[in-house]
């Protein structure tokens, strides 16, 4: 056999995980889950998102179509996994954490009309793979991390897939030995006019990853039920691995839960064997994380918060919104059920009966005209009834019009993006942003300092007076008219030290009306909830309290 490849500079060990049979089985969730577990035995993991579609990020796609846009501190517009990662990991990710086929053929392409190629033929193999296996390699240089973990996106035997697959292929014959392997997650359907689990669809997925020119190193089995130890073997002879590296992974009551039901198969024992992974304690501490699912699953306080968006349909379109309800609800020991509410469906008619027994209203991001009005009428129902509120980036938009419009007494008041002829522009486009024709990546987009104002409702949740949280937006509070809201209890408590923009408002005499133009849910994770969030649900549990 010829020699491999010269090693490029690296000193992390790289985990692939790649999906087969179905989509949306959980490779996030597993690629978390076994950072969380190497993370608890001292190691430093990072993971890494490819996808495979066209578009350069998902800034653009409707939510509809790809859940959540999760943003970083570095203004990238990123795949909603990567909120997983930091939740579960509590380090922040950054652009080179999620990449696109998109991405990668944008660089090639400018690469070409720069003439780097020296006059060659620009092809998928080696040009395109050799771009994404530098990205793959990317984290792992230096000396910040010693495992890289890189979820593959889609399934195996989808066409726009293929060059990632063979990036790895060729990855794994040029790094030196133990210094990676693949990770296959498959599903074991269950037949219920047969009354037991089937292996032919994860045998057909193996088969195609290594028609492809890769051999999995660990299976991952999602299952409703437990795998019997026959069948465990039957995979393991066919799909050519050891039996201890064929992991049971079941229907888990919670995400949360995952990391233990991986300790409980050794994934992370078999991943460190087969690295030959050093310096790591003999036992994950995960006391931290099991405390925080004990109060997660054991709460002594329950509330309903109404989760008011257009996107409402796809829970994955709030995901992190959802997520931070968890957080925020294990610290408070509180049980939060989120009752979704189309914004579209809000009337001044209705709008009691649908708010009928919250404690508490989130009213969430968005883009565009569709629902904003139905925003608008919820804001004043829970203004004026003492309702807990929270708003984040359009919501506090929302909120600013609303109070203009019904306490102001500026009957016309919007947002130019809603009405770009309204005379009261409470909510205006950045001066920056006006010349701006291109959608993606364009916005303020990425962490922004804030100052709060001392002895505020968002000061003291913070316990700080200096803040820095993340955006994604274009629009701004008009400080034309900041003299008329604080004058009439409406105050601005977070102010952007650089550039005087409006960050959070609050409103006077209210149990809890808290807004922000920036996008807090981003930011809590399990080990550290969002404090806006954390006090959003202690003022909730304080109006159920009160209305009993």
């Amino acid at each position: 056999m010829p020699d491999r490849a010269p090693q490029t500079v690296n000193t992390a060990k790289f985990i692939f995980v790649t999906g087969g049979v179905t989509s949306s089985l959980g490779k996030g969730i597993i690629s978390a889950s076994l950072a969380k577990l190497l993370q608890a035995r001292g190691f430093r993991v990072t993971i890494q998102k490819f996808d495979p579609y066209i578009n350069i990020d998902p800034g653009t796609l409707n939510p509809y179509e790809h859940g959540e846009c999760f943003v970083t501190d570095d203004g990238a517009e990123t795949d909603l996994d990567l909120g997983h990662y930091e939740r579960f990991l509590n380090t922040p990710t950054s652009q080179a954490n999620n990449v696109t086929t998109g991405r990668i053929y944008d660089h090639v392409i400018r690469k070409e009309r720069e003439g780097a190629y020296l006059g060659k033929t620009v092809q998928v193999v080696p040009h395109i793979t050799d771009e994404i296996k530098r990205r793959m390699l990317l984290l792992g240089q230096g000396d910040e991390f010693d495992v890289v973990i890189t979820e593959i996106g889609g399934s195996i035997g989808d066409i726009e897939s293929l060059p990632f697959v063979e990036a790895v292929r060729q990855l794994r014959w040029e790094l030196p030995p133990y210094d990676s392997l693949v990770i296959h997650l498959t599903l074991l359907p269950y037949l219920k006019a047969a009354g037991e689990l089937k292996t032919k669809p994860t045998q057909h997925s193996v088969r195609d990853l290594r028609s492809a020119g890769l051999q999995p190193d660990i299976l991952v089995c999602r299952s409703e039920y437990p795998i019997p130890l026959e069948m465990r073997k039957k995979i393991a002879l066919f799909c050519n691995v050891k039996i201890n590296s064929v992991i049971e992974s079941l229907d888990a009551d919670s995400i949360y839960s995952v990391p233990l039901l991986m300790l409980k198969e050794h994934l992370d024992e078999r991943v460190i064997k087969k690295l030959k992974l050093v310096g790591g304690a003999s036992i994950p501490d995960l006391e931290a994380w099991k405390d925080f699912l004990g109060k997660l699953k054991n709460p002594t306080e329950e509330v309903t918060i109404a989760l008011v968006g257009k996107y409402v349909e796809l829970p994955d379109a709030y995901k992190s919104i959802n997520e931070s309800f968890v957080h925020a609800g294990a610290q408070n020991e509180c049980k939060v059920t989120v009752r979704s509410i189309q914004s579209d469906h809000i009337t001044p008619e209705n709008i009691t009966q649908l708010l009928h027994g919250v404690d508490g209203v989130l009213v969430a991001p968005g883009f565009g005209e569709r629902g904003f009005e139905g925003k608008v009428t919820a804001i004043r129902y829970v203004r004026e009834n003492g309702i807990p509120f929270f708003g984040i980036c359009l919501g506090m938009q929302c909120a600013a019009v609303e109070f203009a419009r019904n306490v102001l007494g500026l009957p016309q008041a919007s947002s130019t993006e809603m009405d770009a002829l309204t005379p009261d522009p409470v909510i205006a486009m950045m001066e920056e942003q006006k010349n701006i024709t291109q959608k993606g990546g364009t916005m303020r987009l990425g962490a922004y300092d804030c100052e709060l104002r001392k002895g505020s409702k968002a000061a003291k949740a913070y316990g700080r007076n200096h803040i820095s949280e993340r955006h994604r937006h274009r629009y701004e509070f008009n400080n034309d008219y900041l003299k008329q809201f604080e004058e009439a209890g409406m105050v601005a408590s977070g102010i952007n030290p650089e550039t005087g923009l409006v960050e959070v408002i609050e409103l006077q005499g209210h149990p809890w009306f808290v807004a922000g133009q920036f996008h807090p849910e981003l930011k809590s994770t399990v080990q550290t909830p969002h404090p806006l969030f954390v006090r959003f649900v202690k003022a909730a549990i304080q109006h159920h309290k009160n209305e009993i």
